[in-house]
């Protein structure tokens, strides 16, 4: 690869450390540019509107009353005492809903309310609706529900003989991956058995929404929903409704890594107003917001790993189930992608894969950032550390031996034919300089793993390194109908952007506004607010926004720019490609022409609507083979950590990484995105896990569920960014966030291995799996 296609961000202090070149002035507007967000003040400040903020004439509060036990028959409701006290304007159970009586984004297998059976603990029975949202909760408290317990099956692996917890029974989906010939052995064979908690999203505010009854008898719902054309229509056919009788106003997004806005809230929030004919605001508490949305697949993972002698994989097996808790959601597509990246982005000529996803009693599971590829690669990044160990060499060495590249086959037979830099960026990490030792001295306690008074002795820390690599697919898989539809309208010099794709943090309208920008040369570009009126986008999962909505903003600007300049073409006797705009102006290629975009636009209305519409991908077959993703995204990270042998406490001290990203569209945005998926994976590594007893989450609260603060972040270290453009790609750009949330569990696990000497077969990982191994 040439010199330019690396690139470190020009404004950040590690730059010159990872030994970049000095980079040219960056650009002020347009892509490349590190454009702030436009509205990062005011989130910044608190002034932003988001739907725990919003008000209506006459509202109502809502507040829903949900299970204690993980699996019981529900012998009677009686709502008849919530309902008689003063305040409350209504009541709705199951009975209620006069629609379908179930919902679900993949599969339509969750009850809006439980009917006749809990399958979790946190399922919603019923649904209040009062003047005070004191009195909502005391009338919820008022409903009695006679329950007959029943044994819930916790353990997945008692799924498959339990008795059915659904009509549809327990087995969501089994895909048996087969690549290869299944005799073939290796020299040198290990094996571990692996285990990935129950990690929540934890957003930052909790669910909240406002519904609005509407004259016609619709409603209309304002919402944080990362995918508003399909809450819309669950919701109608719960509703009773024709689609175009709800609408979906999208809310300011308090922080979004997967389905933001469960449809479980929305659903009983539209109920209530259209039962009242009044507006009706529901804002979860933190311990509804736990028990209500869906976590992470809880993981247990099974491998084999063959080797030659010196080092090259020959064939891994791999067992994998996946927890998918009561319902299934994205379970199968979750599956799908443990399945395909059970080896990593590693060259494997053989391979059998067996993967399940199984209902439970256990809390739903569904969509979280880097879902599936994430618990498969703390297992076989863990299988190339024993490797490693088992052969005699380094584990870095060990992983380049073994890595793909562009034109290799993944296990599902696809061609990876984007690029796939994958030795550049483990090379990258393991050359870049290790941090310094912290002193040995009572003045640098604080860097002690357990912080500032922590019981830890400098003399029983041991640092440890430690590598890992992983791989996401980008945008939808299996089939999945990626499409995205934008307008871009310009009026007196001002463009504004028509898309209802949802920035959830990932910058999307900040995109927007560089793309209109460098095709029109239009500095005040404004991005409208998104409702179910504008054509559907889509989820914002998968880094799609950036490319597909991103792709259809493109076009729609080379629409309305190829409007601008065919009179000025035609004037001069040229084609449109003959003129180019910069910095404003309008030049030809000869000189001869120069103006400005201003002067051109001036009393002028121009816009166009477009689609973008990836090329399309197939399902797997009943052997795990097919061309089931349309893009991958790798990365390489390098782990420091200090353990405190004796405590088992542990401190990363550094994550260095380096990322294949096709195309740097705005720095800063790029390092943010990446430092933060870091640091959701160490959370996941070290510390998160929705811990449950016989299916009952325990301590559903920020005080029992501990996230990683500021304190806990460590150094984090972008040495590289690759910059080889993925060409089916609009602007050649890869998502960025979802591949570090992946990688780094596996690599402060490898970390952990490499101070203790113990296996470190869990996540997160516990003290007792961090305290030295007895030499």
């Amino acid at each position: 690869m040439s010199s330019d296609a690396t690139t470190a961000i020009p404004t950040l202090p590690f730059a010159e450390a990872a030994g970049a070149a000095p980079e040219a002035e960056a650009p002020l507007r347009g892509l490349g540019a590190s454009l702030p967000q436009a509205d990062a003040r005011a989130k910044a400040e608190g002034t932003f509107p988001y739907a725990s903020d919003l008000w209506a004439e006459g509202l109502l509060w809502a507040a829903l009353l949900r299970s204690p036990h993980a699996h019981a028959r529900i012998v009677s409701v009686d709502t008849s005492a919530a309902e008689a006290m003063p305040g409350v304007r209504a009541v709705v159970t199951a009975a209620d809903v006069p629609g379908a009586a179930t919902y679900g984004r993949r599969v339509a297998d969750r009850p809006v309310f439980a009917d006749g059976l809990v399958r979790h603990h946190g399922e919603a029975i019923a649904a209040v609706a009062a003047d005070h949202p004191d009195t909502a909760r005391l009338a919820t408290a008022a409903i009695l529900v006679e329950y007959e317990l029943l044994e819930p099956v916790t353990d997945p692996e008692k799924a498959f003989e339990a008795e059915p917890l659904h009509p549809d029974g327990n087995l969501v989906r089994h895909i048996p991956l087969s690549f290869g010939d299944p005799d073939a052995t290796g020299e040198v064979v290990v094996e571990g058995l692996y285990r990935v908690g129950r990690q929540d999203p934890a957003p930052i505010g909790a669910e909240a929404g406002l519904a609005v009854p509407r004259p016609d008898g619709g409603v209309e719902l304002y919402t944080a929903s990362t995918d508003p054309h399909t809450d819309r229509d669950l919701a109608a056919a719960c509703f009773g409704l024709a689609p175009d009788q709800v609408k979906i106003v999208v809310t300011g997004v308090p922080g979004a890594t997967g389905d933001r806005e469960d449809p479980g809230f929305q659903i009983p929030l539209g109920l209530l107003a259209l039962r009242t004919g009044c507006p009706v605001k529901l804002t979860a508490t933190r311990e509804e917001s736990f028990l209500g949305h869906a976590h992470r697949h809880p993981t247990l993972l099974r491998y084999r790993h063959h080797a030659d002698a010196e080092g090259r994989l020959v064939k891994v097996e791999a067992q994998i189930l996946l927890d998918a808790g009561a319902y299934a959601d994205s379970s199968s597509e979750s599956l799908a992608a443990a399945v395909a990246f059970a080896c990593g982005p590693y060259v494997v000529p053989h391979a059998f894969v067996e993967g399940w996803a199984v209902r439970t009693n256990n809390p739903p599971s569904g969509h979280v950032r880097g879902e599936g590829a994430m618990q498969v690669c703390a297992a076989y990044e863990a299988q190339m550390d024993k490797l490693a160990g088992r052969i005699g060499i380094d584990p870095a060495e060990l992983r380049l031996r073994n890595v793909m590249s562009t034109g290799d086959l993944l296990p599902t037979g696809q061609t990876v034919t984007c690029p796939a830099p994958v030795a550049e960026l483990l090379a990258a990490v393991r050359d870049f300089p290790l941090p310094a030792l912290p002193k040995d001295t009572p003045e640098e306690d604080w860097l002690l793993p357990g912080g500032p008074e922590g019981a830890g002795e400098p003399g029983a820390v041991r640092r440890g390194v430690g590598y890992a690599l992983g791989m996401v697919h980008m945008l939808g898989a299996e089939g999945t109908d990626e499409v995205s539809t934008a307008t871009v309208r310009v009026l007196d010099g001002v463009a504004t952007v028509i898309c209802s794709a949802v920035d959830t943090g990932s910058g999307f309208s900040t995109l927007a506004r560089q793309i209109v920008q460098e095709t029109l040369g239009v500095e005040e570009v404004h991005v409208a607010p998104v409702d179910t009126d504008q054509p559907p986008a889509g989820a914002a999962t998968h880094g799609r926004h950036t490319w597909v909505s991103g792709g259809a903003v493109e076009r729609a600007a080379k629409m309305v720019r190829t409007q601008l300049l065919q009179p000025l073409a035609h004037k001069f006797g040229m084609s449109t490609e003959l003129l180019q705009i910069s910095d404003g102006r309008i030049t030809s290629y000869d000189g001869v022409l120069s103006t400005t975009v201003a002067e051109e636009m001036n009393g002028k209305e121009l816009w166009a609507t477009a689609q973008c519409r990836p090329h399309p991908t197939e399902p797997l077959d009943a052997s795990g083979q097919g061309d089931a993703f349309v893009g991958l995204a790798f990365c390489a990270i390098r782990a420091v950590v200090d353990v405190d042998i004796e405590l088992g406490s542990v401190r990363v001290v550094e994550m260095a990484i380096a990322q294949d990203v096709g195309r740097i569209l705005n720095p800063a945005q790029l390092a943010t995105r990446i430092e933060a998926g870091v640091t959701q994976g160490v959370g996941a590594a070290l510390t998160e896990n929705l811990r449950t007893a016989r299916g009952l989450v325990r301590h559903p609260d920020l005080t029992g569920y501990a996230l990683p603060t500021s304190l806990d972040a460590p150094d984090i270290r972008i040495v590289k960014l690759v910059e080889e453009r993925d060409v089916v790609a609009p602007f050649g750009a890869k998502a960025a966030s979802a591949v570090p949330v992946v990688t780094s569990p596996a690599a402060v696990a490898a970390a952990v291995r490499a101070a203790t000497g113990r296996p470190v077969n869990r996540l997160p990982i516990r003290p007792q799996a961090a305290v030295a191994a007895t030499p």
